[in-house]
């Protein structure tokens, strides 16, 4: 066989193992090495059933009946799971070792980083990752509305999406900071909308739960203060009056907090997450336990912070001081009873790696269990859909992944994935 035959068919191949196949016009009949759903045992053996885009039997084969004509996809030596999810995800944006955040917003086009984010949505949901809430289009307006489209009308492919349009922080808060920039410099892209003052803060939430934020998204802190430190941003009254309007408008908040202050004026303002919080204490840790506030923890983020900027070596240097405080904050959380989902801010680093937060958590004192837990069955609990997601049980939505090996046992396993199912449509298979 000549080289150029080689390549051609190495090439249809791997085409194929990435053509849509769907369930709509016939069942499928998946066939793994074994089954594992958040706080049940693993059932080796077992075969899942999908008929249209939901599972309508998970079993041993004897206890599953397939309609004739049902495709059967084997999977051996895999182990099948509910469709892994990233709950704090930047789509739009890509490494900062390949552009600074600064140079995204500011010179590269909305058209140029949607397009963009079609292609790292693709990426994401072939590593696995059905579903991602995110958090924010930094600076390219409303179009994670029109990517969310043309997901779900199948024009691309990519995970579901739960979307936050463009954040909102407060006034000259954010970036591109106005002390980096000339003072007579007016009107530079902004990475989120900026309010101040009750009034302004109500109606820009009003603004994106109107142009369809499924999520809003505020920054209760950020690097403002002397020398650019991490300080509070809105008043305790404002954040009040954003989590309720909010709220009225039936939308969940997730707040952006790393300082110990940000983190108490969100929890006690009512939001439903915080995201990173790095410098929590026990006490703030304890205050979101008590009222059932969500942490998104961002490990891999403060890895690729150092990597970026601290000439951190992954498996050569020891961490950053960022990378142990955030692994003392993520102690200090799982100490405290937070509820932990699996949020990494991806886009820091590259889309379709992350796998690499579940390994953090591992790495930073969960066992993989609770990290598979917190990528399925508790990220479904935060995005308030655990009755349709984050299993694998009859009547849920078919969002399933099937990685070589035992993720149970061995969390690098969830890199190794072999078949990607969303909505009853398999994306990636053997």
């Amino acid at each position: 066989m000549s080289m150029m035959r080689a390549r051609w068919l190495a090439a249809t191949v791997t085409a194929l193992m990435l053509v849509p196949l769907s369930a709509e016009a016939a069942a499928l009949l998946l066939r793994p090495a074994q089954v594992w759903s958040a706080g049940e045992a693993l059932h080796g053996g077992w075969v899942v059933l999908i008929e249209g885009n939901r599972i309508s039997a998970a079993g041993p084969p004897a206890a599953v009946s397939a309609p004739a004509g049902a495709t059967v996809i084997d999977l051996p030596g895999a182990t099948l799971l509910p469709g892994l999810m990233d709950i704090h995800s930047h789509l739009f944006l890509h490494p900062y070792n390949e552009t600074l955040w600064n140079d995204q917003v500011l010179k590269e086009p909305v058209p140029y980083r949607t397009l963009r984010a079609g292609q790292q949505a693709r990426t994401t949901l072939l590593a696995g990752f059905t579903t991602l809430r995110d958090l924010g289009t930094e600076g390219a307006e409303y179009a994670d509305l029109s990517l969310k489209r043309a997901i779900e009308e199948r024009l691309i492919d990519g995970p579901r999406l739960f979307v936050a349009t463009r954040a909102i922080v407060a006034t000259a808060s954010y970036g591109p900071a106005p002390r980096g920039l000339r003072p007579d410099v007016c009107c530079t892209p902004q990475g989120a909308e900026e309010a101040s003052g009750v009034p302004e803060v109500i109606r820009a939430v009003r603004e994106q739960a109107g142009r369809g934020a499924d999520w809003i998204k505020v920054y209760a802190d950020y690097r403002w203060g002397p020398d650019g430190t991490q300080q509070p941003t809105f008043s305790e009254e404002e954040l009040r009056a954003l989590v309720e309007t909010a709220h009225s408008s039936g939308r969940p908040v997730a707040a952006h907090a790393t300082t110990a202050e940000g983190m108490r004026r969100a929890v006690l303002a009512g939001v439903d997450s915080i995201e990173h919080g790095f410098n929590g204490t026990p006490e703030v840790f304890r205050l979101m336990a008590a009222r059932g506030v969500a942490y998104l923890p961002t490990l891999t983020a403060e890895e690729a912070y150092g990597e970026y900027f601290e000439h951190y070596l992954p498996g050569k240097s020891p961490p950053t001081a960022g990378m142990e405080q955030a692994k003392r904050a993520f102690a200090t959380a799982l100490a405290a009873g937070v509820l932990i989902g699996c949020g990494s801010d991806v886009g820091v680093f590259a889309h379709g790696t992350n796998y690499r937060e579940l390994e953090w958590m591992v790495r930073d004192g969960m066992t993989p269990l609770q990290a598979l837990t917190a990528a399925t069955a508790t990220d479904a609990r935060i995005l308030r859909r655990e009755k349709e997601l984050g299993g694998v049980r009859q009547g849920m939505l078919a969002d399933l992944v099937a990685v070589a090996g035992d993720p149970t046992h061995d969390i690098a396993a969830i890199e190794h994935v072999t078949m990607v199912m969303k909505d009853g449509v398999v994306y990636r298979r053997p």
